[in-house]
């Protein structure tokens, strides 16, 4: 047993660093045999990504889904248009691969998410800032093409791109709510993700890629970069079935508030009925310039929208004019049983 604080004994170490062709047993000597024969054996790296230990991207993918519904919400307060956002399946490749498939000048955002370990990365299209910039302050929504790799984002261009952060990090959060409570936190940004590095160039990331379209002109992405490793830790989590975060009764609640109030602000003409006359046909059309018409009088006037009676009231005046006085709602006859 190893007391002076080190991994490993001196006999141990011994047979790491031993050449293991110095040993005569015949058995080493077939296997040995065995590898210097065979033409279809290739090096294996202990330390590089494996992606077949039960990461569920099923799950993955199902979150990305709620990270684009909320995007899009979030996206439509903000800019107050309605913009087309859809999501490809999500995909596992190495970090140099994807660095090789952006182009500068870009919004590289570094982000550390609390609960998950390492860092994130969150890659805004310039396309997508610029059209959201034009449609903020009343354009159209057109994006600015063949930039220089160079060119650095201006202080109302940056001011852009964390409103478009705060929407991002809170949809992230909203999305992984069923799985983890996530909080996004910004680190750093650049425009060259070539200075951007959150893992090794040969190391695994899940990429969740997004295209946004504006106004139906300008057309852009927004990736969602996490690294392999930080999802090792909540694999089991991962494997489990993904369900809202919220009640579904509160959400049905919230459903009934946010239609309430969108309902309350519709126009509708109301009109208050005093009274009913009974004329045929031929009676109205003999009408005569001084007949008096008999009218039936209800006891109290019926306020009504849309013919439908809603309140009875009563007809008086206020401040000089015509007005009414809701007395009850309308109760709307029963129908009788038959018998």
């Amino acid at each position: 047993m190893v007391t002076d604080g080190r991994q490993i004994s001196d006999e141990e170490l011994s047979a790491l660093v031993s050449d293991p062709s110095s040993s005569a047993s015949s058995d080493s000597g077939s296997d040995q045999s065995f590898l210097d024969g065979a033409d279809h054996i290739r090096p294996h790296n202990l330390v590089t990504e494996d992606t077949t230990i039960g990461i569920n991207l099923a799950a993955i993918d199902m979150i990305n889904e709620r990270f684009t519904r909320h995007v899009r919400l979030g996206l439509l307060e903000v800019l107050r248009t309605s913009p087309r956002i859809t999501s490809d399946r999500v995909r596992t490749i190495t970090f140099g691969e994807y660095v090789q498939t952006l182009k500068a000048p870009l919004s590289v955002n570094t982000v550390r998410m609390a609960g998950l370990r390492g860092t994130s990365l969150v890659v805004i299209d310039p396309s997508v800032i610029f059209a959201a910039l034009d449609n903020f302050f009343g354009g159209f929504g057109r994006g600015i093409d063949g930039l220089p790799p160079g060119r650095m984002f201006t202080p109302t261009e940056n001011r852009i791109i964390n409103i478009m952060l705060e929407v991002i990090f809170s949809s992230i959060k909203e999305a992984w709510a069923p799985v983890l409570d996530l909080k996004c936190e910004q680190v750093g940004a650049e425009i060259n993700p070539q200075f951007v590095q959150i893992v090794d160039e040969n190391d695994l990331v899940i990429c969740c890629h997004l295209e946004v379209e504006l106004l139906g002109k300008e057309k852009g992405s927004i990736d969602v970069i996490y690294p392999f490793s930080s999802l090792k830790p909540i694999r089991d989590e991962l494997r489990g079935r993904v369900q809202d975060s919220e009640d579904p009764g509160s959400d049905h609640r919230k459903w009934a508030v946010d239609l309430s109030a969108a309902v309350s602000d519709a126009e509708l003409d109301h009109k208050v009925t005093i009274g009913e006359i009974d004329l045929t046909f031929g009676e109205l059309d003999n009408l005569c310039p001084g007949d008096i018409i008999p009218v039936r009088l209800f006891d109290d006037a019926r306020l009504s929208a849309d013919e439908i009676p809603l309140f009875t009231a009563e007809v008086g005046s206020s401040n000089g004019s015509a007005a009414i006085r809701i007395k009850d709602r309308y109760q709307l006859d029963k129908p009788q049983s038959e018998a």
